[in-house]
Protein backbone atom coordinates (compact mmCIF):
# COMPACT_ATOMS: atom_id res chain seq x y z
CA UNK A 1 0.00 0.00 0.00
CA UNK A 2 2.80 2.30 0.84
CA UNK A 3 4.02 2.08 -2.82
CA UNK A 4 1.07 2.92 -4.06
CA UNK A 5 0.63 6.50 -2.58
CA UNK A 6 4.32 7.12 -2.89
CA UNK A 7 4.83 6.57 -6.60
CA UNK A 8 6.21 8.63 -8.91
CA UNK A 9 3.21 10.07 -11.35
CA UNK A 10 3.32 12.10 -14.57
CA UNK A 11 4.29 15.70 -14.81
CA UNK A 12 1.32 16.41 -16.62
CA UNK A 13 -0.44 15.58 -13.55
CA UNK A 14 1.63 17.83 -11.69
CA UNK A 15 1.41 20.45 -13.70
CA UNK A 16 -2.56 19.88 -14.72
CA UNK A 17 -2.56 20.43 -10.75
CA UNK A 18 -2.21 24.67 -11.24
CA UNK A 19 -5.70 24.42 -13.39
CA UNK A 20 -7.19 22.83 -10.02
CA UNK A 21 -10.23 25.29 -8.57
CA UNK A 22 -9.04 24.76 -5.07
CA UNK A 23 -5.48 26.58 -5.64
CA UNK A 24 -7.19 30.01 -5.77
CA UNK A 25 -9.79 29.08 -2.69
CA UNK A 26 -6.80 28.55 -0.59
CA UNK A 27 -5.15 31.10 -2.00
CA UNK A 28 -8.00 33.93 -0.82
CA UNK A 29 -8.31 31.74 2.57
CA UNK A 30 -5.14 32.12 3.25
CA UNK A 31 -4.76 35.58 2.66
CA UNK A 32 -7.43 36.01 5.71
CA UNK A 33 -6.01 33.48 7.97
CA UNK A 34 -2.52 35.83 7.46
CA UNK A 35 -3.97 38.86 8.28
CA UNK A 36 -4.95 38.94 11.70
CA UNK A 37 -1.51 37.25 13.25
CA UNK A 38 0.35 40.80 12.62
CA UNK A 39 -2.22 43.11 14.12
CA UNK A 40 -1.79 41.34 16.96
CA UNK A 41 1.81 41.60 17.24
CA UNK A 42 4.25 43.75 15.45
CA UNK A 43 1.63 46.14 13.93
CA UNK A 44 -0.41 46.68 17.13
CA UNK A 45 2.98 47.49 19.34
CA UNK A 46 4.15 50.16 17.32
CA UNK A 47 0.64 51.26 17.46
CA UNK A 48 0.62 51.13 21.30
CA UNK A 49 4.12 52.41 21.63
CA UNK A 50 3.14 55.59 19.41
CA UNK A 51 0.31 55.78 21.91
CA UNK A 52 2.69 56.44 25.09
CA UNK A 53 1.82 52.51 26.21
CA UNK A 54 4.96 51.29 28.50
CA UNK A 55 7.17 48.37 26.78
CA UNK A 56 6.22 46.08 29.85
CA UNK A 57 2.29 46.74 28.89
CA UNK A 58 2.95 46.06 25.06
CA UNK A 59 4.49 42.56 26.07
CA UNK A 60 1.54 41.51 27.73
CA UNK A 61 -0.40 41.88 24.29
CA UNK A 62 1.67 38.56 23.25
CA UNK A 63 -1.04 37.02 25.46
CA UNK A 64 -3.51 37.78 22.73
CA UNK A 65 -2.16 35.18 20.37
CA UNK A 66 -2.55 31.92 23.35
CA UNK A 67 -5.17 30.69 21.46
CA UNK A 68 -2.92 29.38 18.25
CA UNK A 69 -0.94 27.14 20.83
CA UNK A 70 -4.24 25.75 22.40
CA UNK A 71 -6.51 25.65 19.52
CA UNK A 72 -6.49 22.19 19.98
CA UNK A 73 -8.77 22.32 22.75
CA UNK A 74 -11.66 23.57 21.53
CA UNK A 75 -11.15 21.93 17.74
CA UNK A 76 -12.93 18.90 18.83
CA UNK A 77 -16.07 21.55 18.93
CA UNK A 78 -15.50 22.66 15.75
CA UNK A 79 -15.67 19.38 14.29
CA UNK A 80 -18.64 18.19 16.21
CA UNK A 81 -20.80 21.02 17.32
CA UNK A 82 -23.50 22.58 14.52
CA UNK A 83 -24.12 26.18 14.36
CA UNK A 84 -27.99 27.00 14.68
CA UNK A 85 -29.39 28.37 11.02
CA UNK A 86 -25.60 28.35 9.73
CA UNK A 87 -25.21 24.80 9.95
CA UNK A 88 -27.82 23.85 7.59
CA UNK A 89 -27.67 26.38 5.16
CA UNK A 90 -23.86 26.57 4.72
CA UNK A 91 -22.65 23.28 5.71
CA UNK A 92 -20.11 22.54 8.41
CA UNK A 93 -17.32 23.90 7.63
CA UNK A 94 -18.37 26.92 5.88
CA UNK A 95 -20.28 27.81 8.86
CA UNK A 96 -17.96 27.73 11.30
CA UNK A 97 -15.25 29.53 8.98
CA UNK A 98 -18.05 31.96 7.92
CA UNK A 99 -18.62 32.86 11.88
CA UNK A 100 -14.90 32.90 12.76
CA UNK A 101 -14.10 35.46 9.51
CA UNK A 102 -17.46 37.41 10.84
CA UNK A 103 -15.51 37.47 14.50
CA UNK A 104 -12.09 38.30 13.03
CA UNK A 105 -13.32 41.11 10.66
CA UNK A 106 -15.80 42.39 14.13
CA UNK A 107 -12.46 42.11 16.42
CA UNK A 108 -10.61 44.41 14.33
CA UNK A 109 -12.86 46.95 13.64
CA UNK A 110 -13.35 46.52 17.55
CA UNK A 111 -9.71 47.41 18.02
CA UNK A 112 -9.80 50.32 15.50
CA UNK A 113 -12.57 51.85 17.13
CA UNK A 114 -10.75 52.29 20.85
CA UNK A 115 -8.06 54.63 21.49
CA UNK A 116 -5.39 52.86 23.87
CA UNK A 117 -3.95 56.44 24.49
CA UNK A 118 -6.71 57.63 26.28
CA UNK A 119 -6.78 55.78 29.40
CA UNK A 120 -6.45 52.62 31.66
CA UNK A 121 -9.95 51.93 30.26
CA UNK A 122 -9.11 52.04 26.91
CA UNK A 123 -5.93 49.75 27.22
CA UNK A 124 -8.48 47.14 28.85
CA UNK A 125 -10.51 46.96 25.99
CA UNK A 126 -8.22 47.36 23.06
CA UNK A 127 -6.81 43.88 25.09
CA UNK A 128 -10.05 42.36 25.46
CA UNK A 129 -10.09 43.10 21.20
CA UNK A 130 -7.11 41.75 20.11
CA UNK A 131 -8.15 38.54 22.88
CA UNK A 132 -10.93 38.03 20.79
CA UNK A 133 -8.92 38.60 17.53
CA UNK A 134 -6.41 36.04 18.75
CA UNK A 135 -9.48 33.73 19.71
CA UNK A 136 -11.38 34.01 16.32
CA UNK A 137 -8.16 33.94 13.87
CA UNK A 138 -6.90 30.40 15.49
CA UNK A 139 -10.61 29.30 15.11
CA UNK A 140 -10.30 30.20 11.31
CA UNK A 141 -7.28 28.38 11.53
CA UNK A 142 -8.80 25.15 12.81
CA UNK A 143 -11.46 25.75 10.00
CA UNK A 144 -9.27 26.51 7.00
CA UNK A 145 -6.99 23.20 7.88
CA UNK A 146 -10.23 20.95 8.07
CA UNK A 147 -11.50 22.45 4.34
CA UNK A 148 -8.33 21.94 2.59
CA UNK A 149 -8.06 18.37 3.62
CA UNK A 150 -11.29 17.35 2.88
CA UNK A 151 -11.75 19.30 -0.03
CA UNK A 152 -9.14 17.51 -2.47
CA UNK A 153 -7.01 13.92 -2.51
CA UNK A 154 -3.54 13.58 -0.42
CA UNK A 155 -1.59 14.12 -3.47
CA UNK A 156 -3.18 17.83 -4.08
CA UNK A 157 -2.05 18.58 -0.37
CA UNK A 158 1.62 19.58 -1.30
CA UNK A 159 -0.12 21.98 -4.21
CA UNK A 160 -2.82 23.53 -1.95
CA UNK A 161 -0.80 24.18 1.28
CA UNK A 162 1.28 26.25 -1.57
CA UNK A 163 -0.90 28.03 -2.07
CA UNK A 164 -2.73 28.71 1.03
CA UNK A 165 1.42 29.76 2.60
CA UNK A 166 1.47 32.08 -0.27
CA UNK A 167 -1.94 33.54 0.41
CA UNK A 168 -0.88 33.80 4.09
CA UNK A 169 2.49 35.76 3.34
CA UNK A 170 0.64 37.75 1.28
CA UNK A 171 -1.48 38.99 4.32
CA UNK A 172 1.03 39.08 6.61
CA UNK A 173 3.03 41.54 4.28
CA UNK A 174 -0.59 43.35 3.61
CA UNK A 175 -0.99 43.71 7.93
CA UNK A 176 2.78 44.10 8.69
CA UNK A 177 4.52 46.67 6.01
CA UNK A 178 1.01 47.47 4.31
CA UNK A 179 -0.73 48.41 7.53
CA UNK A 180 2.43 50.61 8.72
CA UNK A 181 3.45 52.15 5.44
CA UNK A 182 -0.62 53.29 5.66
CA UNK A 183 -0.50 54.69 9.06
CA UNK A 184 2.51 56.37 8.39
CA UNK A 185 1.39 57.66 5.19
CA UNK A 186 -1.94 59.12 7.35
CA UNK A 187 0.12 61.12 9.51
CA UNK A 188 1.00 59.43 12.88
CA UNK A 189 4.58 59.18 14.00
CA UNK A 190 6.58 58.19 17.18
CA UNK A 191 6.53 61.88 17.93
CA UNK A 192 3.49 62.70 16.81
CA UNK A 193 0.75 60.70 18.06
CA UNK A 194 -2.67 60.95 15.85
CA UNK A 195 -5.29 58.27 16.77
CA UNK A 196 -7.99 58.57 13.64
CA UNK A 197 -4.49 57.37 11.38
CA UNK A 198 -4.66 54.10 13.55
CA UNK A 199 -8.60 53.86 13.58
CA UNK A 200 -8.36 54.17 9.57
CA UNK A 201 -5.96 51.57 9.07
CA UNK A 202 -7.48 48.71 11.43
CA UNK A 203 -10.38 49.64 9.34
CA UNK A 204 -8.94 49.33 6.69
CA UNK A 205 -7.15 45.89 7.35
CA UNK A 206 -10.68 44.65 8.58
CA UNK A 207 -12.33 45.75 4.81
CA UNK A 208 -9.10 42.90 3.66
CA UNK A 209 -11.23 40.18 5.19
CA UNK A 210 -13.89 40.39 2.88
CA UNK A 211 -11.73 38.29 -0.22
CA UNK A 212 -12.22 35.61 2.26
CA UNK A 213 -15.91 36.34 3.59
CA UNK A 214 -16.82 36.56 0.00
CA UNK A 215 -14.62 32.95 -1.23
CA UNK A 216 -16.58 31.25 1.71
CA UNK A 217 -19.99 32.12 0.57
CA UNK A 218 -19.03 30.97 -2.92
CA UNK A 219 -17.54 27.91 -3.06
CA UNK A 220 -18.80 24.49 -2.48
CA UNK A 221 -19.10 22.75 0.92
CA UNK A 222 -16.46 19.85 0.65
CA UNK A 223 -18.08 16.65 1.16
CA UNK A 224 -15.35 13.79 1.22
CA UNK A 225 -16.56 10.34 0.99
CA UNK A 226 -16.45 8.19 3.85
CA UNK A 227 -17.30 11.28 6.38
CA UNK A 228 -19.08 9.12 9.55
CA UNK A 229 -22.54 10.69 9.97
CA UNK A 230 -23.05 12.50 12.95
CA UNK A 231 -25.95 11.63 15.10
CA UNK A 232 -27.05 15.38 15.73
CA UNK A 233 -28.02 15.92 19.12
CA UNK A 234 -30.88 18.67 20.78
CA UNK A 235 -29.71 22.08 20.84
CA UNK A 236 -29.19 22.03 25.22
CA UNK A 237 -26.78 18.84 25.07
CA UNK A 238 -24.13 20.96 22.76
CA UNK A 239 -25.28 24.30 24.70
CA UNK A 240 -24.14 22.32 28.17
CA UNK A 241 -20.85 21.15 26.22
CA UNK A 242 -20.04 24.32 25.77
CA UNK A 243 -20.69 25.89 29.55
CA UNK A 244 -18.31 22.89 30.33
CA UNK A 245 -15.54 23.78 27.54
CA UNK A 246 -16.14 27.68 29.34
CA UNK A 247 -15.99 26.37 32.82
CA UNK A 248 -12.71 24.52 32.06
CA UNK A 249 -11.18 27.12 30.45
CA UNK A 250 -11.87 29.35 33.21
CA UNK A 251 -10.06 27.00 35.28
CA UNK A 252 -7.22 26.74 33.84
CA UNK A 253 -7.01 30.49 33.14
CA UNK A 254 -7.52 31.40 37.01
CA UNK A 255 -4.87 28.44 38.28
CA UNK A 256 -2.49 29.85 36.01
CA UNK A 257 -2.38 33.21 36.40
CA UNK A 258 -3.01 33.55 40.00
CA UNK A 259 -0.20 30.56 39.86
CA UNK A 260 2.11 33.12 38.62
CA UNK A 261 1.91 35.58 41.52
CA UNK A 262 2.11 32.74 43.76
CA UNK A 263 5.12 30.50 42.44
CA UNK A 264 7.45 33.67 41.22
CA UNK A 265 8.68 34.79 43.93
CA UNK A 266 9.92 31.32 45.14
CA UNK A 267 11.74 30.53 41.87
CA UNK A 268 13.14 33.94 41.54
CA UNK A 269 14.62 32.81 45.56
CA UNK A 270 16.13 29.62 43.94
CA UNK A 271 17.67 31.38 40.44
CA UNK A 272 19.47 33.85 43.17
CA UNK A 273 20.73 30.59 44.71
CA UNK A 274 21.61 28.96 41.87
CA UNK A 275 22.18 31.68 39.22
CA UNK A 276 24.09 28.85 36.45
CA UNK A 277 20.53 27.25 36.15
CA UNK A 278 18.50 30.59 36.01
CA UNK A 279 17.23 30.02 32.40
CA UNK A 280 16.84 26.06 33.74
CA UNK A 281 14.39 26.81 36.55
CA UNK A 282 12.55 29.59 34.47
CA UNK A 283 11.43 27.35 31.93
CA UNK A 284 10.69 24.40 34.84
CA UNK A 285 8.88 27.44 36.65
CA UNK A 286 6.61 27.67 33.79
CA UNK A 287 6.15 24.73 32.52
CA UNK A 288 5.02 23.25 36.56
CA UNK A 289 2.75 26.38 36.07
CA UNK A 290 1.35 24.85 33.01
CA UNK A 291 0.92 21.47 33.79
CA UNK A 292 -1.26 22.84 37.23
CA UNK A 293 -3.12 25.01 35.48
CA UNK A 294 -4.02 21.87 32.90
CA UNK A 295 -4.63 19.82 35.90
CA UNK A 296 -7.54 22.49 37.21
CA UNK A 297 -8.80 22.06 33.81
CA UNK A 298 -9.57 18.68 34.18
CA UNK A 299 -10.55 18.70 37.26
CA UNK A 300 -13.79 21.31 36.90
CA UNK A 301 -14.26 19.74 33.66
CA UNK A 302 -14.28 16.17 36.03
CA UNK A 303 -16.34 17.46 38.15
CA UNK A 304 -18.92 18.98 36.03
CA UNK A 305 -19.04 15.79 34.17
CA UNK A 306 -19.87 13.79 37.42
CA UNK A 307 -22.60 16.03 38.60
CA UNK A 308 -24.25 15.60 35.42
CA UNK A 309 -23.74 19.01 33.11
CA UNK A 310 -22.56 16.72 30.17
CA UNK A 311 -23.24 12.82 28.77
CA UNK A 312 -19.63 11.41 29.50
CA UNK A 313 -20.34 9.72 26.16
CA UNK A 314 -20.83 12.90 24.77
CA UNK A 315 -17.06 14.12 26.19
CA UNK A 316 -15.88 10.69 24.90
CA UNK A 317 -16.70 10.85 21.69
CA UNK A 318 -15.59 14.65 21.32
CA UNK A 319 -11.81 14.66 22.82
CA UNK A 320 -10.82 10.89 23.49
CA UNK A 321 -12.26 9.18 20.44
CA UNK A 322 -9.79 11.13 17.84
CA UNK A 323 -6.84 9.66 20.34
CA UNK A 324 -7.77 6.52 20.16
CA UNK A 325 -8.84 6.37 16.05
CA UNK A 326 -5.12 7.24 15.36
CA UNK A 327 -3.32 5.32 17.27
CA UNK A 328 -6.03 2.51 16.39
CA UNK A 329 -5.53 3.06 13.28
CA UNK A 330 -1.23 3.26 12.84
CA UNK A 331 -0.25 1.05 16.37
CA UNK A 332 1.06 2.42 18.98
CA UNK A 333 5.23 1.54 17.67
CA UNK A 334 4.29 3.72 14.45
CA UNK A 335 2.12 6.59 15.78
CA UNK A 336 4.80 7.11 18.70
CA UNK A 337 7.39 7.31 15.65
CA UNK A 338 5.11 9.62 13.75
CA UNK A 339 4.46 11.53 16.73
CA UNK A 340 8.18 11.88 16.84
CA UNK A 341 8.66 12.92 13.52
CA UNK A 342 5.90 15.72 13.52
CA UNK A 343 7.73 17.22 16.72
CA UNK A 344 11.19 16.94 15.32
CA UNK A 345 11.10 18.03 11.36
CA UNK A 346 10.79 21.25 11.85
CA UNK A 347 13.27 21.58 14.57
CA UNK A 348 16.62 22.79 12.47
CA UNK A 349 15.21 25.23 10.73
CA UNK A 350 12.96 26.83 13.62
CA UNK A 351 16.08 26.85 16.26
CA UNK A 352 18.41 28.98 13.66
CA UNK A 353 15.61 31.16 12.64
CA UNK A 354 15.64 32.72 16.52
CA UNK A 355 19.22 34.03 16.33
CA UNK A 356 19.08 34.28 12.36
CA UNK A 357 18.52 38.53 12.84
CA UNK A 358 21.10 38.76 15.31
CA UNK A 359 23.42 37.06 13.25
CA UNK A 360 22.91 39.36 9.99
CA UNK A 361 23.39 42.44 12.62
CA UNK A 362 26.38 40.84 14.37
CA UNK A 363 27.71 39.96 11.03
CA UNK A 364 27.93 43.69 9.67
CA UNK A 365 25.08 43.59 7.67
CA UNK A 366 22.66 46.84 7.61
CA UNK A 367 18.57 47.04 8.93
CA UNK A 368 17.75 47.71 4.93
CA UNK A 369 20.05 45.00 3.70
CA UNK A 370 18.55 42.51 6.31
CA UNK A 371 14.87 43.81 5.07
CA UNK A 372 15.45 43.76 1.60
CA UNK A 373 16.55 40.46 0.97
CA UNK A 374 15.67 38.56 4.56
CA UNK A 375 12.34 39.28 4.21
CA UNK A 376 11.32 40.58 0.60
CA UNK A 377 13.55 38.28 -1.43
CA UNK A 378 13.33 35.55 0.95
CA UNK A 379 9.80 35.69 0.79
CA UNK A 380 9.30 35.28 -2.68
CA UNK A 381 11.76 32.48 -2.35
CA UNK A 382 9.56 30.66 0.14
CA UNK A 383 6.70 31.18 -1.58
CA UNK A 384 8.19 29.70 -4.93
CA UNK A 385 9.51 27.13 -2.68
CA UNK A 386 6.38 25.92 -1.67
CA UNK A 387 5.09 25.47 -5.19
CA UNK A 388 7.91 23.33 -5.99
CA UNK A 389 7.19 21.43 -3.15
CA UNK A 390 3.28 20.91 -4.31
CA UNK A 391 4.53 19.97 -7.93
CA UNK A 392 7.24 17.39 -6.82
CA UNK A 393 4.82 15.83 -4.30
CA UNK A 394 2.60 14.95 -6.95
CA UNK A 395 5.31 13.89 -9.29
CA UNK A 396 7.58 11.64 -6.82
CA UNK A 397 5.14 11.35 -3.66
CA UNK A 398 4.56 12.11 -0.09
CA UNK A 399 7.38 10.32 1.93
CA UNK A 400 10.06 11.14 -1.30
CA UNK A 401 9.55 14.93 -0.85
CA UNK A 402 9.37 14.74 3.03
CA UNK A 403 12.64 13.20 3.27
CA UNK A 404 14.00 15.32 0.36
CA UNK A 405 12.92 18.22 2.09
CA UNK A 406 14.64 17.29 5.66
CA UNK A 407 17.70 17.00 3.83
CA UNK A 408 17.67 20.40 2.39
CA UNK A 409 15.88 21.94 5.40
CA UNK A 410 18.57 20.94 7.65
CA UNK A 411 22.09 20.76 5.18
CA UNK A 412 21.28 24.29 3.85
CA UNK A 413 22.03 25.42 7.48
CA UNK A 414 26.01 23.95 6.34
CA UNK A 415 25.50 27.68 4.12
CA UNK A 416 25.36 29.96 7.28
CA UNK A 417 29.07 28.78 7.88
CA UNK A 418 30.63 29.97 5.38
CA UNK A 419 28.95 33.32 5.80
CA UNK A 420 29.70 33.57 8.96
CA UNK A 421 33.55 33.21 8.13
CA UNK A 422 33.00 35.51 4.73
CA UNK A 423 31.35 38.59 6.61
CA UNK A 424 28.95 40.94 5.37
CA UNK A 425 29.30 39.69 2.00
CA UNK A 426 25.99 40.71 -0.21
CA UNK A 427 26.34 38.58 -2.57
CA UNK A 428 26.91 35.34 -0.46
CA UNK A 429 23.56 36.39 2.06
CA UNK A 430 21.46 36.51 -1.37
CA UNK A 431 22.79 32.98 -1.83
CA UNK A 432 22.21 31.81 1.52
CA UNK A 433 18.62 33.25 1.78
CA UNK A 434 17.73 31.40 -1.77
CA UNK A 435 19.01 28.48 -0.95
CA UNK A 436 17.16 28.34 2.89
CA UNK A 437 14.16 29.60 1.80
CA UNK A 438 13.47 27.86 -1.66
CA UNK A 439 14.71 24.69 0.56
CA UNK A 440 11.97 25.51 3.48
CA UNK A 441 9.41 26.22 1.53
CA UNK A 442 9.71 23.16 -0.57
CA UNK A 443 9.89 21.12 3.21
CA UNK A 444 6.68 22.91 4.41
CA UNK A 445 4.72 22.10 1.46
CA UNK A 446 5.76 18.49 1.91
CA UNK A 447 5.50 18.16 5.72
CA UNK A 448 1.49 19.57 4.96
CA UNK A 449 0.57 17.23 2.86
CA UNK A 450 2.12 14.18 4.96
CA UNK A 451 0.27 15.81 8.32
CA UNK A 452 -2.44 15.85 5.84
CA UNK A 453 -2.28 12.05 5.28
CA UNK A 454 -2.69 11.43 9.04
CA UNK A 455 -5.61 12.85 9.50
CA UNK A 456 -9.35 10.60 9.12
CA UNK A 457 -12.19 12.13 8.11
CA UNK A 458 -14.11 11.74 10.92
CA UNK A 459 -12.07 13.93 13.44
CA UNK A 460 -10.18 16.18 10.81
CA UNK A 461 -9.90 19.15 12.35
CA UNK A 462 -9.38 17.83 15.60
CA UNK A 463 -6.40 15.64 14.80
CA UNK A 464 -4.78 18.30 12.78
CA UNK A 465 -4.95 20.68 15.49
CA UNK A 466 -2.92 18.54 17.79
CA UNK A 467 -0.23 17.80 14.81
CA UNK A 468 0.22 21.53 14.08
CA UNK A 469 0.47 22.35 17.39
CA UNK A 470 3.25 19.77 17.97
CA UNK A 471 5.12 20.74 15.64
CA UNK A 472 6.03 23.63 16.87
CA UNK A 473 6.30 22.97 20.52
CA UNK A 474 9.57 21.86 21.17
CA UNK A 475 11.63 23.23 18.78
CA UNK A 476 10.82 26.42 19.86
CA UNK A 477 11.43 25.55 23.31
CA UNK A 478 15.20 24.64 22.27
CA UNK A 479 15.00 27.63 20.19
CA UNK A 480 14.60 29.64 23.32
CA UNK A 481 18.17 28.70 24.47
CA UNK A 482 19.60 29.37 20.87
CA UNK A 483 21.66 32.56 21.88
CA UNK A 484 22.92 30.85 25.21
CA UNK A 485 24.35 27.95 22.41
CA UNK A 486 25.66 30.43 20.37
CA UNK A 487 27.47 32.04 23.77
CA UNK A 488 29.54 29.27 24.42
CA UNK A 489 30.36 27.37 21.15
CA UNK A 490 30.07 30.58 18.27
CA UNK A 491 28.32 30.76 15.21
CA UNK A 492 30.01 28.18 12.78
CA UNK A 493 30.12 25.16 15.53
CA UNK A 494 26.17 26.17 15.85
CA UNK A 495 25.02 25.97 12.67
CA UNK A 496 26.42 22.68 12.42
CA UNK A 497 24.51 21.58 15.24
CA UNK A 498 21.78 22.61 13.93
CA UNK A 499 22.05 20.42 11.11
CA UNK A 500 23.16 17.37 12.94
CA UNK A 501 19.94 17.79 14.46
CA UNK A 502 18.34 17.31 11.19
CA UNK A 503 19.64 13.21 11.62
CA UNK A 504 17.01 12.02 13.90
CA UNK A 505 14.39 13.39 11.10
CA UNK A 506 16.15 11.17 8.32
CA UNK A 507 16.29 8.15 10.39
CA UNK A 508 12.16 8.94 11.68
CA UNK A 509 11.14 8.74 8.31
CA UNK A 510 13.07 6.00 7.27
CA UNK A 511 11.48 4.02 10.26
CA UNK A 512 8.03 4.85 9.32
CA UNK A 513 8.50 3.99 5.86
CA UNK A 514 7.63 0.28 6.22
CA UNK A 515 5.56 0.32 9.13
CA UNK A 516 3.00 3.68 8.41
CA UNK A 517 0.02 3.10 6.11
CA UNK A 518 0.09 5.28 2.98
CA UNK A 519 -2.75 4.71 1.16
CA UNK A 520 -5.38 7.63 1.68
CA UNK A 521 -7.29 7.31 5.29
CA UNK A 522 -10.45 4.95 4.48
CA UNK A 523 -13.32 7.33 3.24
CA UNK A 524 -10.98 9.85 2.11
CA UNK A 525 -9.81 8.38 -1.34
CA UNK A 526 -7.37 10.54 -3.82
CA UNK A 527 -9.49 12.30 -6.25
CA UNK A 528 -6.46 14.82 -6.84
Amino acid sequence: MAEDRDKKRPWRDALRAWLHPRIATMLLLGFSAGLPLLLIFSTLSVWLREAGVSRSAVTFFSWAALGYSFKFTWAPIVDRMPLPLLTRRLGRRRSWLLLSQFSVTAAICWMALVDPGGSTRGLTVMALAAVLLGFSSATQDIVIDAFRIECAGPTMQGMLSAAYIAGYRMGMLTAGAGSLFLASYLGTTGGFYLYPAWRTTYLAAASCMLPGILTTLCVSEPEPEGRPHITPRAAADYLRFAVLFLAACGGFALTFFAGGALWHPAWEHLAVAFPHAGRLLGFLAEAFRLGIAVLAAWFVARLLVSAGLVESRMVEETYIAPARDFFKRYGMKTAVLILGLVGLYRISDIVLGVVSNVFYLDMGFSKNQIAAITKTFGLVMTIAGGFLGGMFTIRFGILRILFAGAVLASGTNLLFMVLARLGPDIGWLTAVIAADNLAAGLASAGFVAFLSSLTSVSFTAVQYAVFSSLMSLFPKLLGGYSGTIVTSIGYPAFFLLTTALGLPVLLLILLIRKDMELSPNPGRPDHA
